[in-house]
């Protein structure tokens, strides 16, 4: 075959993307700016890039596709060190090998030049999120015509993969979103969230859950669950083996769990203060009145963490201190540094949101999971599509991709609070800045000791911001704080079952100033850190008595079982 010369090739291609007026055929793909950010400011702010930088990048592009197409040329396959590229039918063919390569190649000296580019810090990180969200889409691996896997699949099965594939992108095109796992294996109530209990009260917002003791004695003090409204709370109760609800009431808890109703529009105007006032204020006094106690362990996980925290603050503002002690699970207190959230929110992208949704409206599930799904594409979008529709293999069974797709609208107005008052202006985290349900906010009146978890690799709360809460609960009494750094991501190192001893855990007493300086002098504990906070929950749940099998009260009677309705409803 007549070969191009590569130099050629290689001029070409610079003199293409190197033209800023070339940025637009390469995003047109892109949906509107508050989908892909970035993608808006690369249209229309004409970024450039220095021209010194140009050529310098110009010459190291050039010198390495010369050096790529001779390796191609002598019939050897270029060494290809990128997973999605590492099988045989990549490896073991020069011309897919070559086609890897080169994407990898072109990929690396556009994110270069997103690099490169004269922009303001939050400017340029939404372009090199942009370029990044082009580059993974346009991996060889997500077409039929350039994967040699799906190749392989289709001569094998003799057509038989393709057939599936379209029957199930069309499945797919039903439900609205990319199937992760087998979801006719899984049914709440069913398999998942199956620990044992009653939904004692519920209004229009949410519905407590009470669990039934598995334990002959007690803790005196009970413990309440805040899990996020913005997915389904059975994240914390999957299955036996990896439920911490389970955990927690085999630890000797009884546990109550708020479990958020999945707002339709009859919830269209409900605010974040219906969340504190009528949901975790109302909670909390529940729990303390069905347990007489006027002292409860409580625990929030993610947005359930911020909503627990700015309820304890409006209720120390009232004189009320009803927590023991709190537990916050990867939670934003301090919004200083939202890792690549950040290039989600900007005066501009909150205006649009308050303009559409301010007033009365929902923010979509979906919208809110294809924005998540966005920050992992090759793991969440792209090896699917491979997967599912150009091999037409079916999804394997797995509970946690299968909550991951169940989807929770949020209301406007609630979500467009907390959208600017904390993404956007950071205001949570200084006192008396905020008036939520009439109350002057100042998180450093919680009076409670703080066990603080947060995930190493997390991307959705990066653990150094979740380090600040540290500074920010019990100012005056930093050693009440406890905080532990967990390995994996968000939801990984959370659930992370004792029994299965997988994974690390850090710990350090010392508080120092910065996240970096905890981490140099923490150590290092194999499994899962459940048991250390086990021991703290019991350290501040009071005397040991006889377990209540009945559940609720003369005033809160058991409505439903666990899990109840609430949690079953699907989103629009």
């Amino acid at each position: 075959m007549n070969m191009p010369d590569p130099q050629a090739f290689a001029n070409a291609w610079m003199a293409q993307i190197s033209d800023p007026n070339q940025w637009q055929s390469w995003l047109k793909m892109m949906p509107e700016m508050d989908v892909v950010p970035g993608a808006a400011l690369l249209r229309n702010a004409g970024a450039a890039v220095r021209p010194e930088a140009m050529e310098q990048l110009r010459n190291d592009y050039m010198g390495e596709f010369t050096a790529l197409w001779q390796e191609f040329l002598t019939g050897k396959s270029p060494s290809v060190k990128d997973r999605r590229f590492s099988s045989d039918a990549w490896q073991g063919n020069p011309v897919s090998a070559f086609n890897a390569a080169s994407y990898l190649l072109n990929s690396k000296f556009l994110l270069q030049m997103a690099e490169a580019v004269d922009a303001s810090p939050q400017q340029k990180q939404k372009i090199r999120f942009a370029v990044q969200q082009v580059v993974d889409a346009m991996s060889p691996a997500n077409f039929l015509a350039t994967n040699p896997e799906a190749h392989r699949k289709l001569i094998e099965s003799k057509g038989e993969s393709l057939t599936k594939g379209l029957a199930n992108l069309l499945g797919d095109m039903q439900r609205g979103h990319i199937s992760l796992s087998d979801e006719k294996a899984f049914e709440v109530g069913r398999n998942l969230a199956t620990t044992e209990g009653a939904v004692v009260y519920e209004n229009e917002l949410f519905q407590l859950i009470q669990y039934t003791p598995l334990t002959k004695t007690v803790h005196e003090r009970p413990l309440l669950m805040v899990p996020p409204c913005i997915n389904k709370y059975y994240i914390l109760d999957l299955q036996p083996e990896n439920s911490l609800v389970r955990y927690a009431v085999e630890q000797g808890n009884t546990v109550f769990l708020v479990s958020w109703r999945n707002p339709d529009q009859s919830l269209a105007k409900t605010t974040w203060d219906d969340y504190i006032e009528k949901g975790v204020v109302n909670a909390i006094n529940i729990t303390r009145e069905i347990s007489k106690q006027d002292k409860l362990n409580v625990l929030g996980f993610c947005v359930g963490g911020t909503l627990l925290s700015t309820t304890l603050a409006v209720m120390a503002a009232r004189g009320e201190q009803p927590a023991a002690a709190v537990t916050l699970l990867t939670t934003f207190l301090d919004f200083s540094d939202t890792g690549v959230l950040n290039v989600f929110v900007d005066e501009a992208q909150v205006q649009i949101r308050e303009q559409a949704l301010k007033s009365g409206g929902l923010m979509p599930g979906r919208d809110l999971a294809s924005t998540f799904s966005s920050l992992r594409p090759n793991d969440l979008v792209w090896n699917y599509v491979q997967s599912n529709y150009l091999k037409g293999n079916e999804p394997p069974p797995f509970d946690l991709l299968y909550w991951n797709s169940d989807s929770t609208n949020l209301p406007g107005p609630m979500f467009c609070w907390y959208l600017r008052n904390t993404y956007l202006e950071n205001s949570l985290k200084v006192p008396g800045k905020l008036t939520v349900a009439g109350e002057k906010v100042d998180l450093s009146k919680i009076d409670a000791p703080a066990f603080i978890y947060a995930s190493r690799e997390d991307h959705i709360v990066p653990w150094n911001s979740a380090y600040q809460s540290t500074k920010i609960l019990n100012p005056k009494k930093p050693g009440q704080n406890k905080f532990i750094l967990g390995a994996s991501g968000h939801i990984a190192g959370v659930i992370n079952p004792a029994a299965k001893k997988k994974r690390s855990y850090w710990t350090n007493d010392a508080r120092p100033a910065t996240a970096d300086e905890w981490f140099a002098g923490a150590a290092e504990h194999p499994g899962s850190w459940w048991a250390d906070w086990a021991a703290f929950l019991a350290e501040h749940g009071g005397k040991d008595v006889k377990a209540r099998s009945k559940l609720g009260n003369a005033t809160f009677q058991p409505i439903e079982a666990a899990p109840g309705r609430y949690v079953k409803a699907k989103a629009d």
